[in-house]
């Protein structure tokens, strides 16, 4: 098993408007990205488990051009909420730099 910071070049969270933040994991070549998708472990079932929200409402968009794929999900809180922790969303990659991908 490795971590998945320990295969993307990198690993970034953004807000996508004041209700949506997305996770966005870039490869540095096309030979990890395509191993790592193949595993399955990179996927919306596993970002609603870590994130706590509902599958359906995660979108993924897997972007080869790039070697890059991007997860798209609701804020817990509005930006700029009262309750919100994190204005601009860019501390929300954490749980994801930890994630386990089944390779050698």
């Amino acid at each position: 098993m490795k971590k998945l910071y320990e295969l993307a070049k990198l690993i970034r969270s953004k807000n996508a408007g004041p209700f949506m933040e997305s996770i966005d994991i870039l490869f540095a070549d096309r030979e990890t990205y395509d191993k790592v998708l193949a595993t399955g472990a990179l996927s919306t079932a596993a970002v609603a488990e870590l994130y706590k929200v509902d599958e359906g409402s995660v979108s993924q968009h897997n972007l080869p051009l790039a070697n890059a794929v991007k997860f798209s999900f609701p804020r817990r809180h509005p930006s700029g909420d009262f309750l919100d922790d994190d204005l601009y969303g860019c501390q929300q990659h954490r749980p994801m730099v930890n994630l386990e991908i089944p390779l050698d």
